[in-house]
């Protein structure tokens, strides 16, 4: 049974991928294997983090240590693109504000 801090947290995960999505098209037109290790570490987030709420104490941890770990990963891989000329600062920007909540919330969550 899903409590609401993870319907919550899921909604935002996939808030950040609706987000991220045209970012992510827009990168492979011009740069394929970073549009796909993008487009990998946002999933990452969402299934890593459904799988920590639904795993044992233990296994919980690194789950959510994986999901922020993927977060870290696709906040860099949008700073890549912005550096390599594909997007914008001003693109990226709501969607760092996402991950940089997001990641809070999960470093909680792998502490425990």
């Amino acid at each position: 049974m899903q409590r609401p801090i993870q319907n919550q947290l899921l909604e935002h995960v996939l808030e950040l991928i609706v987000l991220v999505r045209p970012l992510v098209e827009s990168i492979e037109k011009r740069d394929r294997d970073l549009g796909g290790q993008l487009r990998r570490a946002v999933s990452s987030v969402s299934l890593n983090v459904a799988e920590g709420f639904g795993s044992a104490k233990g296994n919980a941890r690194v789950r959510f240590q994986s999901a922020r770990g993927s977060l870290y990963e696709t906040y860099s891989g949008l700073r890549t693109a912005v550096a390599w000329g594909y997007l914008a600062d001003s693109e990226i920007a709501s969607a760092l504000a996402i991950i940089d909540r997001l990641s809070a919330r999960i470093f909680g969550l792998a502490r425990h």
